[in-house]
């Protein structure tokens, strides 16, 4: 397991407008300031690493520390190494994959309709297909430590499950996914 600080709260907009409470999301990424050790491998993970971690973790435990929230989570419930600690959601396209996960740049939406009708952005298909940019090590077995390496390869054209991993938008509207690579259907 990993304890991580969790990031602090979005407080304002990048625009500069105040969030209240109600609308400020959990932070899913922070710093790791600790790492236990594996039963047969080590850790991928090093203090000082800041994560991005899944929401829907089953291994992932909250704790409040003199003021401070932590999560104690498993290594596999990582999504990926962020480049630094100050690394904002416009950054997801430089994270580091960790285990079997692949980070996709998925396509843009259709903006109408094959027969010329423009589409309103609650009309339109949630895109399954992308490039992938980067890709993990590999699926690690947790009984013998080995590691069975990725078959995908850095801009492979792919399809991928539509609900499959933690689907992440930029500002700048930029549209990302991180998936195991057992989600993805095929190459194109």
């Amino acid at each position: 397991r990993v304890v991580v600080k969790v990031a602090e709260l979005q407080a304002k907009t990048l625009g500069g407008i105040l969030l209240p409470d109600t609308s400020q999301k959990k932070p899913t990424s922070g710093d790791v300031v600790s790492v236990g050790k594996g039963k047969n491998y080590s850790l991928t993970l090093k203090e000082g690493d800041t994560v991005l971690y899944s929401k829907f973790g089953l291994g992932v435990t909250d704790v409040e520390l003199q003021g401070q929230e932590y999560a104690i989570l498993f290594e596999r419930d990582c999504i990926g190494i962020m480049p630094s600690s100050n690394s904002t959601v416009e950054d997801i396209k430089d994270i580091k994959p960790l285990g079997d996960r692949v980070l996709i740049q998925v396509d843009s939406a259709a903006e109408e309709s094959a027969g010329g009708v423009l589409l309103t952005d609650t009309a339109k298909e949630k895109p399954t297909t992308g490039s992938v940019l980067a890709v993990g090590p590999g699926k690690l077995n947790e009984e013998t430590g080995e590691v069975q390496a990725t078959k995908l390869k850095v801009g492979d054209k792919v399809s991928f499950f539509k609900w499959a991993g933690d689907a992440i938008e930029t500002p700048s509207g930029a549209a990302y996914n991180v998936v195991n690579e057992s989600d993805v259907l095929c190459k194109l």
